[in-house]
């Protein structure tokens, strides 16, 4: 035990640190002695210190952090850490940093006289927040956080010197090497210690070499998940805990500690860490020396949490704190050593903006005799030959391939580092590993290899010459040796240092994996061009107006979609749970065709007489009740409810209407002045023009009356239309969602539009109704939203999913309403119902019709209803679930009692979901709500994917 005040400690002298254990009694005996306060305690865990959260007697607010350091720690050390976190806080005054409390009998630190011996006491304050530690998921914004308050503690310290600071503590990474060699032999389990040895192996040899050259500095080296803080609320940890790593060491050393700490998370990966590497490079510029040593470094820390841990529990069994552990700092390990050093050390530099090392260079003879004629097939998002779901079918690149020999190739390949979609038989749950490591070839005659070393395992040919290794799979059985099969699928990777890269990666890697293993193509004496760089984001924002918004921030480049899923540049696959534009899918045939062979014949003005704009308006008549006999066709949603409003007032003779709050109707000028949701204009409430009356939104759920007093909003609505005419101003119409899609799928209360309708009528007014988001079958039961109430209104506007993702909207009313339109003048619609948009109508009529889609809606929408249900009584943070159908809505609240909406958190489980491919948005006037209207064809088994990666997020954060 360190008596001696001016000591300093050396693990190696003392490598069993038995935690202390005093008991609860003693503890608070001495604190009231010492510090003269009686106190309840809290236990807190630590690895090799004693923690507790302290409250005055009988008080629930805590007055700080009783920390009693381990006994081997000297007078010096507790000195530094105190100096050590009292120099940050006034050099980085936005990072919380704890104080020393102040008692009755000045600062609470002393020495204690225990059961235990002579063991430092002192009370730290009790910074508010949670820490980041446990399995959950860790945000690219929250790790770029927690970068960048590594990056802020290692810079306020760069100058910081300490006597005590050249103590000697297994933490400190200059060290781990002999930490390890010290611990390894001692670790019973064979398999772990294999783990980590043939890890730190390959990590010493990558640092010997720069570990010389590495910047020297003071630093807390403990800025990790469990010592950060971020405020109750807060999106990202603003708050650094616990000095007691102080020391110094390689400045490196501070983000690799911070980067292992992040390993373990859900979902993480070495690519997701980069984002607090860039972090911290911004404050700390890291040298080419450092980004070299970062994941070797990140990697003996992760050995070292490993046998550290391990060695704890063994020393102390009832030590929970270091037990809980064990996994996750086995993950970490694990986690850290998953990407070949080089590669994660290229894609990081990569990621710093830092210049790419020289790619590899093939140094051998071409692996193959000169091929000619070659064929190239283009296997990416946007090629024909994943056209109408062909992606989908696993003998479609074979079947391209076999046809370019017939045709004459002698040889056919699809390049390497290109994303690759053709045959990706199982899009779902889809994985970011998209870009193939290796060429895919076929040959037309089996072709003998150049010289070489060459061994066969299984359908695995690998080829050896000099300093080259290449790697041949889908060799078939019984294949000659050092000749390759005709008209076989054969891929050919290169290794690099015994590495093989796996078949496919990440886009984050796949740059890294070329440049450390080589382009394949070089082998075969074909170099792959290197994809150009993605500009299309930027020139977006150049060319667009910043008004006309996106979804995410960070948006994947979406090409290609097909039924229910949709496909980015990068040849991932994502489920698509919010479009219902693509109503019976995307690219389905029977609308592509359609619209194909209409635009071969004619497309042209609406006012030429054609057949087609005939057939469709009788089509869309039929699915309505009688009476609506006359169409008009436009092109959007929006202009569907301008013209639904102008034929009212042209019906009536009068100006004003009555739209419900909280809706959303369109961005025209009478669309938009009927709309009052605050979520897409946070002044529409008090913009409305003066002919825009509205009555509450008849939400049961969140709206001023709930559940069985939702029977109110109706008598309410008809008292508005009331004294509207009494005061001379009887309204033209009533416009309303027949079913409050925008509140995500909210149906009104029973019989809540008959009420009001019949009260629009009484003064002569006329009831429309808008159908654009919940129209066309996808509520499951009933075709028409206004089905649902058992009303029947004089005027329909709808969209949307009548075009199947074409621009396409249409107005059905009475022949009487219509004709009255001629008071306003005469309408036309150049392309609204021109042939092309009359053939796609008619065609997703078919669709609908023909595949069931109504009744798949009601069937799979009630499946995913009562899964999300199911979800609801797991976490509190699902108020509930509202819709019908295919168009539901799952509601976040942080409260189930107050509804106070959970708006960030709704954000960020979408874009949570995002990354797990997943593509969904927010809605609502809190935004708060799912909107869950995927395409109609969606599956049973897509929608469980759904609710699968939901629950995980829900469960493991976001």
């Amino acid at each position: 035990m360190t008596t001696d005040t001016t000591a300093v400690f050396d693990y190696f002298s003392q490598v069993d640190l038995p935690t202390p254990t005093l008991s609860d009694d003693e503890v608070c005996r001495l604190f009231a002695d010492v510090f003269g306060v009686e106190i309840d305690v809290h236990a807190l865990g630590s690895q090799q210190d004693q923690n507790f959260r302290v409250f005055p007697r009988g008080e629930s607010d805590p007055l700080g952090v009783l920390k009693l350091s381990n006994p081997v720690f000297s007078a010096a050390e507790i000195d530094m850490q105190d100096a050590a976190a009292a120099l940050v806080a006034e050099r980085s005054p936005h990072v919380r940093i704890p104080r020393i409390v102040e008692g009755p009998r000045g600062v609470m630190s002393a020495w204690w006289e225990s059961s235990q011996g002579r063991i430092h006491a002192r009370v730290i304050e009790n910074i508010s927040g949670r820490t980041l530690n446990g399995s959950g998921y860790l945000s690219p914004t929250v790790v770029a956080a927690l970068g960048a308050l590594s990056g802020a503690v290692s810079l306020s310290l760069a100058d910081f010197t300490h006597p005590a600071s050249g103590r000697v503590l297994q933490w400190d990474l200059r060290h781990a090497g002999r930490v390890i060699d010290t611990l390894l032999p001692l670790e019973p389990d064979t398999e772990v210690r294999g783990v980590v040895q043939r890890a730190a192996d390959a990590a010493r040899a990558a640092l010997a070499p720069v570990a010389d050259a590495l910047p020297v500095q003071a630093g807390h080296f403990d800025v990790t998940d469990d010592n950060v803080l971020r405020a109750d609320g807060a999106a990202v940890p603003d708050a650094v805990i616990d000095f007691g790593d102080v020391c110094t060491s390689w400045r490196v050393g501070e983000i690799a500690t911070t980067v292992s700490s992040v390993l373990h998370h859900d979902g993480a990966s070495p690519e997701s860490a980069l984002p607090a590497v860039r972090a911290f490079d911004a404050l700390r510029d890291l040298t080419d020396d450092e980004i070299t040593a970062l994941w070797p470094l990140v990697i003996l820390r992760g050995a070292v949490l490993v046998l550290s841990g391990r060695a704890q529990v063994r020393l102390d069994d009832e030590n929970a704190y270091a037990t809980d552990g064990l996994d996750r700092e086995f993950r970490i390990l694990v986690q850290a050593a998953s990407v070949p050093l080089p590669v994660i050390t290229a894609a990081t530099r990569a990621g710093l903006g830092r210049p790419a090392l020289d790619a590899r260079g093939w140094t051998g003879r071409t692996l193959l005799p000169f091929a000619s004629p070659r064929g190239e097939l283009d296997a990416t998002t946007e090629s024909p030959l994943n056209d109408a779901g062909a992606w989908l079918d696993p003998s479609a690149l074979d079947a391209a391939a076999l046809d370019a020999l017939d045709a004459g190739a002698a040889m056919v390949t699809v390049p390497a580092g290109r994303a690759q979609l053709t045959g990706t038989v199982a899009p779902l749950p889809s994985t970011t590993a998209t870009i193939p490591t290796g060429v895919t070839l076929w040959l037309a005659e089996p072709t003998p290899l150049a010289p070489g070393e060459i061994t066969v395992d299984g359908d695995t040919l690998t080829w050896t010459s000099g300093d080259e290794t290449v790697i041949v799979s889908g060799m078939p059985e019984g294949s000659a040796s050092g000749i390759l099969p005709a008209r076989t699928r054969l891929v050919v990777r290169r290794a690099a240092d015994g590495a093989v890269p796996p078949a496919r990666v990440s886009p984050a890697l796949a740059a890294a994996w070329r440049n450390v293993a080589g382009d394949p193509g070089e082998a075969l004496g074909i170099p792959t061009a290197i994809p150009a760089d993605d500009d299309v984001l930027v020139r977006r924002h150049e060319v667009l107006a910043e008004v006309q918004e996106h979804y995410y921030s960070a948006p994947p480049r979406i090409e290609r979609g097909w039924r229910e899923h949709l496909i980015d540049v990068d040849g991932r696959v994502y489920l698509d749970m919010v479009n219902n534009v693509a109503s019976v899918g995307h690219a389905h045939p029977h609308v592509v065709e359609a619209g194909s062979r209409q635009m071969r014949l004619l497309n042209t003005n609406s006012r030429f007489h054609y057949r087609a704009i005939t057939d469709y308006a009788d089509r869309l008549a039929a699915t309505l009740p009688d009476g609506f006999d006359t169409v008009f066709l436009v092109n959007s949603g929006s202009e569907a409810t301008d013209l639904a409003l102008r034929l009212a007032m042209a019906a009536t003779g009068r100006p004003d209407i009555v739209a419900m709050r909280e809706a959303y109707h369109g961005w025209t000028y009478a669309s938009d002045a009927v709309s009052t949701s605050v979520a897409d204009n946070p002044f529409a409430l008090d913009t409305r023009p003066a002919w825009v009356h509205t009555v509450d939104a008849a939400n049961s759920y969140r709206g001023r009356h709930r559940g069985t007093d939702a029977e109110n909003y109706a008598p309410e609505a008809v008292a508005v239309i009331d004294e509207l005419a009494a005061s001379g101003r009887a309204p033209a119409g009533f416009i309303a969602e027949t079913y409050f899609g925008n509140a995500g799928g909210v149906a009104l209360p029973e019989g809540y539009l008959t009420d009001v309708y019949t009260a629009i009528r009484r003064h002569g007014g006329l009831a429309i109704a808008d159908e654009v988001q919940v129209g066309f079958g996808r509520l499951g039961e009933w075709f028409w939203g206004f089905q649902q109430q058992g009303a029947v209104p004089d005027i329909i506007a709808v969209a949307k999913s009548i075009g199947g993702g074409h621009p396409l909207g249409a107005v059905i009313t009475r022949r009487e309403i219509a004709d009255r339109y001629r008071t306003q003048g005469y309408f036309f619609s150049s392309t609204g119902g021109s042939p092309v948009s009359s053939a796609i109508g008619l065609a997703v009529l078919d669709v609908i019709e023909r595949e069931g889609l109504q009744e798949n809606a009601r069937v799979v929408g009630a499946h995913l209803k009562g899964r999300l249900e199911e979800l609801a009584q797991t976490h509190p943070i699902i108020g509930t679930v509202h819709g019908s159908g295919l168009y539901l809505g799952v509601e976040f609240v942080r409260d189930r009692e107050t509804l106070e909406p959970a708006s960030a958190e709704t954000a960020a489980i979408c874009d949570r979901l995002l990354e797990l491919g997943v593509i969904m948005q927010p809605t609502g006037d809190f935004q708060n709500v799912l909107k869950i209207k995927p395409p109609l064809v969606i599956t049973r088994a897509s929608v469980d994917v759904f609710v699968d990666a939901l629950d995980r997020v829900l469960t493991t954060g976001f």
